[in-house]
């Protein structure tokens, strides 16, 4: 887990190509600036990823404004830390609530 979601400087459009230790199954380019693609690749990259893939691959703005939906298309044990470490993220699920 990053420490703080500042350290979330991933892109937020174009074009990603995900390594295979995440993406080992299936697509692994992702246009960000496709909606659902977005989504799955931060699914991907919340389950699948380690701290410097986190850092890397995801970004702040982006993964506030998606979480109230991506919260409920992840495990609920990913979901619960990720809120539990930043509340910012819980207030933005309640606020959506």
């Amino acid at each position: 887990m990053p420490a703080a979601l500042s350290e979330l400087v991933g892109p937020e459009h174009g074009t990603v190509r995900l390594p295979l230790h995440l993406a080992w199954s299936g697509l692994t380019t992702f246009d960000l600036d496709q909606p659902r693609l977005r989504m799955s690749y931060y699914r991907i990259v919340l389950a699948e990823g380690q701290h410097d893939d986190l850092v890397r691959f995801l970004n702040r703005g982006l993964l506030v404004s998606l979480w109230p939906t991506l919260r409920t298309l992840i495990s609920r044990d990913v979901r619960e830390v990720w809120e539990h470490s930043f509340g910012e993220l819980a207030h933005s699920a309640q606020a959506a609530a």
